[in-house]
């Protein structure tokens, strides 16, 4: 079967001669969406088609009063007319019956077919189609007359009631082709793309013929047809299926046929290149081979299939059309290639060894030095500014969250303003020299065991903190440093899934265990009051020598005189005599005694309130509540509502829970120092060089917490143009560790959470989508004008003080739950780990469990789960400051994994390695293995990779 248009197979139809002025959205002209079936043929060399809105015209009223009726529309998905509701369903997929492709295909064979018709207006076309012997002169004159009628169009403009094309639609006189003031102000034209064409069909029962009367048309040049279509597009194709009254509905179904096989891009591309009704035939005996057939009495007919979330690769399809067009060794070379080239990842430019001493960084800064000035130009979008609002907003909440949590690990060394500070300073100065300035420098979860390590290991020896940190950081940017000149960052190759899910999965569960332990011991110093013994107090209020505020609360249960005492270091709890009050310089605040709230239990409150309250705003998003701009208003800013929540039902019941301390004035928050850290203090000089060690294994920690962020942010899949910059990237690190170290900030690496949140809220999407299509995901907006905006916003938040100190910290805590389950539940390990307590027949239809026996995809969680529980372990143990160096071990357990699992097994479960990616296209996959032209999900092989980690936005 020979597929036409084999001599235009190098010129795109793109340019066909269209109308201009019809319809203008904003995006480039004569493009459309870049749908999965584009995308693939634009990989294998297939030129693009323009979209194509299809419309079906239905008459009815025989024998009484004759009119056409738009009953059903297409773009990819149906549409139907509920003529009850006036209004339309819902897109669908379509569903068709097989005697009506049958009985398309007969019409088809014995009709009328003209190819590049010349008409220039509908009369002519109604003239050319009409033109047929076995009509009569009088026939032709009827037929003509109906066929003008403006059909009856259910219209919706924006804010008002439906209203139908025309009152009088059969008083229309033939010369009235201009479209109505109904069809522009239809808002579904402003969905479709620049340069879309429309296909008209025409279908319906009329008494005065004899025969069936069947006619397809292509014009040559398409042309508004006046009314005949709701919107007021170019027309390439008109159908024509009328005939004698027949039992059911057989020429309504026709219709639909018709309409389906146009909406089909397979379908389409063939007919927009048939040069003969053997062509169109072909393309419809095809389209007949790919159908699947639904057994009768087993489904409902009147069911409606939703839309698929994303829409199957076409590539099966393509490779036909190319073994037909290049012969059967093109079609074999683009199969292997796409076999191995969709499932295997490429090895981007930026991971080739120079073999020259920096030769990777300098590589990095002349590919980056020709984007630096429209990675300016390109932020002037409007989309920029919400980015600034909804990325300074986390910024801010994360910097408060691990501000407060810093200066608990620390015991006040370092605090919120030193966050604010270094969050501004470091984020600022990478935004400007980065090689991917997408990325959000903040600090992590690992980096902050490490702070706490560190700084426990200088209490427990009575070391000086501040200095042995500071040279802890210098000899950090010397090994970073020696890293960026060998071109270390190409191992990042061998960060497989398996190594990122692990990092991912000991970041959450640090989140998790930190919150809720520092709410469990919140309730261990506040125990919720008995019931039948209230607690009674006075609070006193006074003002260090630092200069801070504290809050003292004295509290004694009615029937005890107990004396105790305890210092959380927020908000400082103790039995307080009124005396020593005085004594201090304090002055009481309220009634000298008074009932105490139950501070535990409304901590505890506070605590769920805030996380259940994220957790639900995150799934606002993907719910069918609302309309789409709340629901992602509500899901992007869920923390930042949960805090603001949260902060205002502790202002509103008066609670003395705990409050995060903010110094009243811009000073560091340990009172006595400056701002530029003293080298030695009171440290012996030899501590200087000692610091290498610990400064080692920070150096393997930044390492991966930064090379495997920077690694999911440069997937294939964001289709990022500008390239990334690993060794750019972290040569800017090691440069601002010296910076942070010397005053005292707190260290910064790229955050996986924060930055893909960055890149969500920059996603470049088509404007224009088929009907039931969710919008196509073009790229990224690359700049680096939002992150150096929201970085100085940042620093600028260093005034909040006065507001800040007010936010409790049950409530950071509960955001910061958030953030760890948010993050641990969008991982494939997480998946995994629910097989394993699922039935066989309760398991979902993943893909890897129909090319993965189950007893391995459990052994290879089972490996994932010990090395996890190995980490943890070592972490809470005094071993723990090693445990950078259990994370590099992530790499060799899973290069070990290859003498467990074959390479099929791998590629299923994880990646393969380097090695493997290239010896795959050589050995080919093993028989058991392949996937054959038979197989059900074979296409799965070319579908486009999602982000191994889709770490939640929040």
């Amino acid at each position: 079967m020979k597929l036409p248009g084999q001599e235009e197979f190098e010129v795109s139809s793109a340019c066909e001669n269209v109308p201009t002025g019809e319809l203008d959205n904003g995006t480039a002209s004569g493009s459309s969406p870049d749908s999965p079936s584009d995308t693939d043929r634009g990989e294998l060399g297939v030129p693009k088609d323009p979209l194509l809105f299809i419309q079906l015209n239905e008459l009815l009223g025989w024998p009484q009063a004759l009119e056409w009726r738009e009953t059903g529309r297409w773009v990819l998905f149906e549409e139907k007319l509920e003529v009850g509701a006036g209004r339309w369903s819902v897109p669908h997929v379509p569903t068709l019956a097989l005697p009506s492709l049958r009985k398309l295909r007969i019409l088809l064979a014995e009709g009328l077919v003209l190819l590049d018709c010349p008409a220039q207006s509908f009369l002519e076309l109604v003239e050319q189609v009409t033109r047929v012997d076995s009509l009569s002169p009088e026939l032709r004159g009827q037929l003509q007359a109906l066929l003008l009628q403006r059909p009856q169009h259910l219209i919706q403009p924006t804010g008002t009631r439906p209203c139908q094309g025309s009152a009088h639609p059969r008083e229309a006189s033939h010369s009235e082709e201009a479209p109505l003031k109904e069809q522009h102000q239809n808002p579904l034209r402003w969905k479709l793309p620049p340069g879309a064409e429309a296909g008209a069909v025409l279908a319906g029962e009329l008494g005065f013929l004899v025969q069936p009367l069947g006619a397809f048309v292509r014009l040559r040049d398409p042309v508004v047809l006046g009314p005949l279509t709701e919107v007021p597009l170019p027309s390439r194709f008109f159908c024509l299926f009328l005939g004698p009254s027949t039992l059911g509905k057989g020429y309504h179904e026709m219709g639909r046929a018709m309409a389906v096989l146009l909406s089909d891009p397979q379908f389409q591309w063939s007919v927009r290149r048939a040069s003969n009704l053997h062509d169109i035939l072909a393309a419809l005996d095809a389209f007949l081979e790919e159908v699947t057939v639904l057994p009768p009495g087993r489904w409902d007919p009147t069911a409606r299939i939703a839309p698929p979330k994303c829409l199957p690769s076409q590539h099966k399809r393509i490779l036909s059309q190319l073994r037909e067009v290049q012969g059967p060794s093109a079609q074999h070379g683009a199969l292997a290639e796409d076999r191995y080239g969709h499932r295997l990842q490429l090895r981007s430019p930026e991971l080739q060894r120079t073999g020259r001493l920096f030769g990777g960084l300098i590589q990095d800064v002349r590919r980056k030095a020709s984007w630096y000035p429209s990675d300016f130009l390109d932020a002037l979008h409007p989309q920029c500014f919400s980015a600034v609002l909804y990325i300074y907003l986390a910024t801010v909440t994360n910097a408060i969250t691990f501000g407060g949590l810093l200066g608990e690990a620390t015991s006040g060394a370092q605090g919120v303003l030193e966050s604010f500070l270094g969050t501004a300073v470091a984020g600022a100065a990478f935004c400007l020299m980065a090689g991917q300035p997408l990325t959000i420098l903040s600090s992590t979860g690992p980096v902050l065991v490490f702070e706490r390590l560190l700084f426990s290991f200088s209490r427990d020896y009575n070391l000086d903190y501040l200095p042995f940190r500071l040279w802890v950081g210098i000899w950090v940017a010397t090994f970073c440093l020696a890293l960026v000149a060998t071109e270390a960052s190409v191992l990042v190759r061998y960060f497989t899934r398996f190594t990122e899910e692990g990092f991912c999965a000991l970041i959450s569960l640090i989140f998790i265990y930190d919150a809720v332990g520092k709410m469990l011991s919140l309730t261990s110093a506040y125990p919720i009051q008995s019931p039948g013994y209230p607690a009674y107090g006075c609070f006193c209020q006074y003002t260090d020598l630092g200069g801070n505020e504290s809050q003292w609360m004295r509290t004694e249960p009615k029937d005890r005189d107990d004396i105790s005492s305890l210092d959380l270091g927020l908000v400082n709890a103790s039995l307080l005599p009124p005396p020593e009050c005085a004594r201090r310089g304090g002055r009481p605040r309220g009634p000298s005694c008074h009932a105490v709230p139950d501070i535990a239990f409304f901590s505890l409150l506070l605590f769920l309130t805030s996380f259940l309250l994220a957790m639900a705003l995150k799934h606002v998003k993907t719910s069918r509540f609302f309309p789409s701009v709340v629901r992602k208003v509500l899901g992007d800013f869920s923390s930042v509502l949960a805090m603001l929540l949260g902060c205002g039902l502790d202002s509103f019941l008066g609670l003395a829970t705990p409050k995060l301390t903010v110094p009243s004035e811009f000073k560091p928050t340990l009172p006595g120092r400056g701002w530029l850290v003293s080298p030695f203090g009171t440290n012996p000089w030899w501590l200087s060089v000692a610091a290498a060690l610990p400064a080692l294994l920070l150096s393997i920690l930044i390492f991966m917490d930064q090379q495997i962020t920077a690694v999911i942010l440069n997937r294939a899949e964001y289709k990022l143009r500008k390239g990334a910059g690993f060794h750019l990237d972290l040569f800017c690190v090691a440069v601002l560790m010296v910076l942070t170290s010397a005053l005292g900030l707190p260290w910064y690496v790229s955050a996986t959470v924060i930055s893909l949140a960055h890149m969500d809220s920059l996603r470049r999407e088509s404007r224009a989508c088929a009907l039931g299509e969710p919008r196509s995901f073009l790229g990224i907006r690359e700049q680096r004008l939002t992150g150096l905006v929201v970085f100085i916003l940042t620093g600028t938040s260093i005034f909040l003080a006065p507001v800040l100190k007010f936010i409790p910290m049950p409530v950071l805590y509960g955001i910061f739950l958030y953030m760890g389950v948010a993050a641990i539940s969008s991982i494939q390990f997480t998946k995994r780990i629910q097989l394993l307590l699922m039935p066989a027949k309760q398991q979902p239809d993943l893909l890897l469990l129909r090319h993965v026996p189950l007893s391995r995809v459990h052994l290879f969680t089972a490996i994932q789960l010990a090395c996890l529980a190995l980490l943890w372990i070592i972490k809470s143990t005094p071993a723990a400051i090693i445990f950078p160096l259990m994370l590099l071990g992530l790499v060799g357990v899973r290069k070990a994994l290859e003498r467990v699992f074959s390479p099929q097994e791998l590629l299923w479960l994880d990646e393969l390695m380097p090695e493997k990616e290239r010896s795959i296209p050589e050995k080919g996959l093993e028989p058991e293995y392949s996937l054959s032209g038979d197989s059900e999900d074979s296409e799965l092989m070319y579908q486009p990779r999602a982000p191994e980690i889709n770490i939640s936005v929040n």
